[in-house]
């Protein structure tokens, strides 16, 4: 079988030992050709008489990644895509038919299909090691598992949990898959393949009830408490997606079938879902989005470029603790803080503190591993210790003079190679380093809020940044967890520039008396995690006046933000910081302030429809999208797309603003444009735009080069040892952090200035 995936060896037991290897890859995937593979496997190992099977994987550090999402993309039939699952269905039942015992050794991710291949299986065990994950992803590409997983699992694990863990992709740790039922033993990856064996001698493994408490028990084992948890599902999905994912509901169907069904009507409700949701625009959307993510990591990649080891903060407020945390726990690096006041430093410490002691409390770490962790973070008053920093990050005020003094600070207490980046949100890069005697070390990295949890970063070379500066930052950005965009030197660079207007226009309908929670509504309906003023009072109001004024000088009067705002601040209604902005306040909740509009002199006077606000919101962002590339600001339309979903809750299901206006066409989004501009002339549609009107073009037919490229933007570098050729049914990152956390983010924030510290010093240095 020298062209197959599958090895076989059979021992002097009669033990068939299957080894699993894509050739030529890093990841083990399921291709086109996997169900033949098997079924010559199969036979083969039938008629050699063998009395057991244990598959294993010859790659170092997974098992089976997940199938290959390219094949899904080349389905061009809905038929097609019932075929492939339909096939895989007879794959899997054929190992179940076999009369001999199989067992999965796994070590590393056994996701998407990878792990429909291990519940095929009679038994499953998994080694204890940190790399090795279980899980159900693909509704993260808004698919379901089409490999049985919607069948198998629940008879494994119950209905609460099969719906938890295929619902929101989240990837199970060994110990908790163990716990759960998922896997019959969780060893050491010293005696994986032994005891994996040991399971094959037991014999064909007999069907066991999940194991479950005594509610869970009571709840799933009859007709009226499993129509509670699925109508229970239902609501929450209904709540959380606003209906715009059909993937999450074809879930919920396809797992009730697997309780009220027979097996094979059952297994045809998932097939049946899974060719539709193959070929829905959401799922296409969704896919878009991992196979630009994958293509991004091979980009600015330079193996040679110095590894940065030790890094550095200035400012100890909340956006220098986030970067701190990710630098310290993502990267693994050593981090020192330096503030101005010690209560700062604290302060910051805390904040990652309080992050590893939740996950030591769950048992994702040790005690040990947190206190490792956290001697990587150290803290400073002054310079001390910052001799053979690589990389220092300031997270402070927009104020131009306090960070080009910064600047030179660090130029006297580091070495001539040391990068200083600042995380500004509007300030050009080039006035930054303007004054420095070494311009080629400093560049922009904007985060996001909260920086733990938010995926983007933008990087922001000026036009003396060195293309290894650029190299070494967008290498340690990855290290952090972070999806990096290299952007233009320009006011508010991508992602503040194409929120500012859409956030402005949102301001303007409040001031012409829609109301604030009808305008928040309207967006999140459209798609956005929140709505732009709950946005603007988790930024802070304040924040978002000292931007604009940069923004306004640098871009023009579109970008003017409404005078009436300056009341809000001067009345210390700054947001959710001060507990009260649009909203007021509390431990629980939040609710509408109703006095906002009596100081803001405003009457409220709903005129439009919801639909009709979010068009308007949304065009100015589009109109501005569309003018960043065509001045470079962003290298590609896939950039775009990224910065913004990963950015600002841009609705991943409609592929961002590129793909969106591609869906609607040009000359629509031009048009709507041109309507909107008879009563303001800012929502004249912008030449670029009017011209792929005029010719019919749309942004992903005109190829990344035929834009203007970022400053430095260097061509694509292929890596094939690091770069995963085939992309694969997982997540961005293996890690899956964010699924961990009970609260996953849904807001993106976009201010470095997020809140101010707990001990708000009057020096700008804090945060």
């Amino acid at each position: 079988m020298t062209d197959s995936v599958f090895s076989l060896e059979i021992d002097e037991q009669k033990l068939a030992v299957v080894t699993i290897d894509v050739p030529g890859e890093k990841m083990n995937t399921l291709r086109d050709s996997f169900a033949d593979d098997l079924q010559a496997l199969l036979t083969d190992a039938k008629q050699q008489s063998v009395k057991g099977m244990v598959f294993i994987s010859g790659k170092s550090d997974n098992f089976i990644a997940g199938a290959d999402v390219k094949m899904l993309d080349n389905v061009e039939k809905r038929e097609d895509a019932l075929a492939i699952s339909e096939l895989c269905h007879r794959a899997f039942f054929d190992m179940k038919k076999l009369p001999f015992p199989t067992v999965s050794a796994i070590h590393g991710p056994a996701l998407g299909g990878g792990l429909e291949f291990a519940l095929a299986c009679d038994y499953r065990v998994c080694t204890d090691s940190d790399i090795t994950k279980l899980g159900l992803p693909e509704v993260q590409l808004g698919l379901l598992p089409g490999g049985g997983g919607t069948q198998r699992l629940p008879k494994l694990v119950g209905l609460q949990k099969a719906l938890e863990w295929t619902l929101t992709g989240k990837q199970i740790r060994a110990k908790q898959a163990k716990k759960s039922g998922l896997v019959d033993d969780c060893v050491p990856q010293t005696v994986l393949l032994r005891v994996a064996k040991e399971f094959a001698l037991k014999g064909k493994a007999k069907a066991s009830k999940p194991k479950l408490d005594r509610l869970s028990q009571l709840l799933e084992s009859n007709p009226f408490g499993r129509n509670i948890i699925f109508k229970k599902a239902q609501e929450n999905v209904l709540k959380k997606t606003g209906g715009h994912y059909p993937a999450p509901l074809a879930i919920i169907k396809a797992i009730r079938a697997s309780v009220e069904l027979d097996e094979l009507k059952a297994y045809k409700t998932e097939a049946e879902g899974f060719a539709t949701l193959v070929m829905s625009s959401e799922s296409k959307s969704l896919r878009g989005i991992f196979f630009a993510t994958t293509e991004m990591k091979k980009e600015w990649r330079n193996e040679d470029a110095p590894a940065i080891t030790k890094t550095a903060v200035l400012g100890g407020g909340l956006m220098g603790a986030g970067i701190a945390h990710v630098s310290a726990v993502k990267a693994g690096v050593p981090v020192r803080i330096k503030d101005v006041a010690e209560q700062g430093i604290s302060n910051a410490m805390n904040y990652s503190y309080k992050i590893l002691d939740k996950k030591q409390k769950r048992r994702i770490l040790s005690k040990a591993d947190l206190q490792q962790t956290m001697n990587k973070i150290t803290g400073t008053t002054n310079y001390s210790g910052f001799k053979h920093i690589d990389l220092v990050i300031e997270a402070v005020f927009e104020d131009l003079s306090l960070k080009q003094g910064m600047v030179a600070d660090v130029e006297r207490e580091c070495q001539d190679n040391t990068i200083f980046a600042s995380n500004t949100s509007s300030l050009p890069i080039s006035q930054i380093a303007a004054q420095a005697a070494r311009p080629e070390n400093v560049i922009g990295l904007h985060y996001f809020s909260p920086v733990e949890k938010m995926p983007l970063v933008e990087i922001i070379p000026h036009e003396g940044t060195s293309q290894e500066t650029i190299a070494r930052i967008v290498n340690f950005a990855r290290k952090q967890g972070k999806t990096p965009i290299v952007v233009k030197d320009k006011a508010g660079f991508y992602v503040n520039r194409i929120l500012a207007p859409y956030v402005n226009e949102a301001a303007n309908l409040l001031l012409a008396g829609e109301p604030i929670e009808k305008i928040d509504a309207a967006l999140v309906e459209f798609g956005f995690p929140v709505g732009p003023l709950a946005l603007l009072d988790e930024v802070g109001i304040d924040i978002g006046s000292k931007i604009a004024p940069i923004l306004e000088k640098e871009l023009g009067d579109r970008f003017k933000a409404p005078d009436a705002f300056s009341r809000l601040i001067d009345a210390k209604r700054l947001g959710r910081k001060t507990g009260r902005g649009f909203y007021l306040y509390d431990k629980k909740s939040k609710k509408v302030d109703e006095s906002v509009y009596e100081l803001l002199g405003v009457s409220p006077s709903p005129r439009l429809n919801k639909s009709e606000i979010a068009k308007r919101c949304v065009s100015q962002m589009l109109n501005e999208a569309a003018r960043c590339l065509d001045e470079g600001i962003i290298a590609s339309p896939r950039d775009g797309d990224i910065g913004a979903i990963f950015g600002i809750g841009f609705p991943p299901f409609l592929g961002g603003p590129f793909s969106y206006m591609d869906k609607l066409g040009a000359d629509k989004v031009s048009s709507e444009m041109a309507t909107f501009a008879n009563y303001n002339a800012v929502f004249a549609p912008c030449a670029p735009l009017v011209a792929m009107a005029d010719t019919g073009a749309s942004f992903y037919q005109v190829t990344p080069v035929q834009h203007a490229k970022p400053a430095n933007q260097q061509e694509v570098v292929q890596d094939d040892v690091t770069a995963t050729k085939s992309p694969t049914v997982t997540t961005n990152d293996t890690d899956n952090e964010q699924l961990d956390e009970e609260n996953t983010p849904v807001l993106a924030t976009d201010s470095e200035e997020v809140a101010e510290s707990d001990t708000a010093d009057s020096s700008k240095e804090k945060k």
